[in-house]
């Protein structure tokens, strides 16, 4: 059942309808036990009254003593009862002779010897039979009622009351079905109100006059705007920053195309080639770096192979050794394998090349460039140390921020991606990027993560 409305009117209606059940249940339990009571005690005043009479009239007993029980009544002070003509009566000697009984009742004996309350069936009927024994007068009266007279009086104090009942259920189904829509009116609103909403309106709702069941939720869609408007400023920025970057490189490769073009000898032409070269490898790296940024805040979680991280760290050393070798830098690769296994590596490669990648290019001709992969203290860390000009203090606050270049960055050079992809990465990761200053000059940036992530 997908209707919130419908759920709660038939929560309520069952709530109501085992309620009722319940209180049908008690009061036939209840009513039955009060009757039983009341025709016992009822049985019992018509046997020693009959008893009484016979004393007072010199303990000679009547042909027609025993229909002197159908005056008892049938409740204390209530007067002769309806069901009073229901009872029999037996007058029996010691002797073993029935001295008197009532029209109707059997010729056998009610009950047997004794004194109390007995069950018996007489004449295929179940009778309810008290027993009084007079022993100064030498005789036992039994008086009976059946079985089917009580549970027609109990049936019938039961129709009674489930006859309303009935009849109240369907007017009762229609107050809680109101009762329910009322309530949800405030929903009704609110859906509303969102319907009604242009696309680009990302303003709170007010929740003053909400329903206090319904703040959380308005909370929750105002903190849902806010995250939403904000991804749109920093898509909008991201694109302004996108097209401005790009902009400038392509400007620059027309005029060095056009430099070649009209060039009048050959070095000068060799030369614009040259910087046109360049320039398309610059602006490969700023497609790649924007590509891996949507990567990485965009990866889905979950679904993708697991991966060695030594073999990561070595694809990713190994797709950078032409720009190693160009550059005249050595890579010292220290990964083994096992130590760490991930199936993220649509994240942590990118962070990796690009974090390298910013080494090769920071390092002078001649240094020397380390990845490492190691464990220890509940952690994995992806070390890259190199021995360029590191990262003024200055720079440190906003080196993972987009588009941002420090005052030591290449000249000519990055995007000002390259940190912060791998600082998104690890937002994504749950890990943590960690830039410090490498003694003896450079720069070391880590990639560090749980070790069982």
């Amino acid at each position: 059942m997908t209707s919130i409305r419908a759920r709660l009117f038939a929560i309520l209606l069952a709530a109501t309808g085992a309620v009722w059940l319940s209180a049908v249940v008690w009061i036939q339990q209840s009513t039955r036990t009060e009757v039983a009571r009341v025709l016992d005690r009822r049985l019992q005043e018509s046997a020693q009254m009959v008893a009484s009479l016979i004393a007072r009239s010199g303990g000679i007993v009547a042909p027609d003593a025993a229909a002197l029980a159908g005056d008892a009544p049938a409740l204390p002070g209530a007067g002769p009862h309806v069901f009073s003509r229901q009872l029999i009566c037996q007058v029996w000697g010691f002797d073993g002779t029935l001295k008197s009984r009532t029209e109707g009742a059997p010729a056998g004996r009610l009950a047997d010897d004794g004194t109390g309350f007995s069950e018996r069936a007489v004449g295929g009927e179940v009778w309810r039979v008290y027993s009084h024994v007079d022993a100064d007068l030498g005789i036992r009266v039994m008086v009976g009622d059946a079985r089917s007279v009580r549970d027609g009086l109990v049936d019938g104090v039961l129709l009674g009351l489930l006859a309303p009942a009935v009849l109240i259920l369907p007017l009762l189904a229609g107050l809680i079905w109101l009762a329910v829509r009322g309530g949800l009116q405030p929903l009704d609103r609110l859906a509303r109100t969102l319907a009604a909403r242009p696309a680009a309106d990302l303003s709170p709702i007010g929740d003053a006059a909400a329903a206090s069941e319904l703040r959380p939720m308005i909370r929750a869609l105002n903190g849902l705007f806010r995250r939403v408007d904000a991804t749109r400023e920093r898509e909008r920025n991201f694109t302004a920053f996108a097209a401005h970057e790009l902009k400038t490189p392509l400007a620059g490769l027309k005029t060095q195309a056009q430099v070649a073009l009209l060039a009048p000898d050959d070095a000068t032409r060799n030369h614009a080639l040259a910087q046109i070269a360049g320039g398309v490898d610059r602006t490969d790296r700023m497609v790649r770096q924007l590509l891996d940024m949507t990567a990485a805040e965009n990866a889905a979680d979950g679904g993708a192979p697991v991966q060695d991280g030594a073999r990561i760290l070595s694809d990713v050393a190994e797709g950078l050794a032409g720009l190693a070798a160009a550059r005249g830098i050595t890579l010292d690769l220290l990964a083994h394998p096992g130590v760490f296994s991930t199936d993220k590596a649509a994240l942590l490669a990118p962070a990796l090349r690009n974090l390298l990648e910013n080494a090769l290019h920071a390092s002078p001709r001649g240094a020397t460039v380390a990845a490492r992969l190691t464990r220890g203290d509940g952690a994995v860390r992806f070390s890259i140390l190199d021995r360029g000009p590191g990262i003024a203090e200055a720079d440190r606050p906003h080196v993972t921020e987009r588009f941002y270049r420090g005052a030591r960055g290449p000249s000519g050079g990055g995007s000002g991606l390259g940190l912060a992809i791998a600082a998104a990465a690890m937002a994504r990761m749950g890990g943590e990027l960690r830039l410090s200053p490498r003694p003896g000059g450079g720069e070391q940036a880590e990639l560090i993560l749980p070790a069982d992530a």
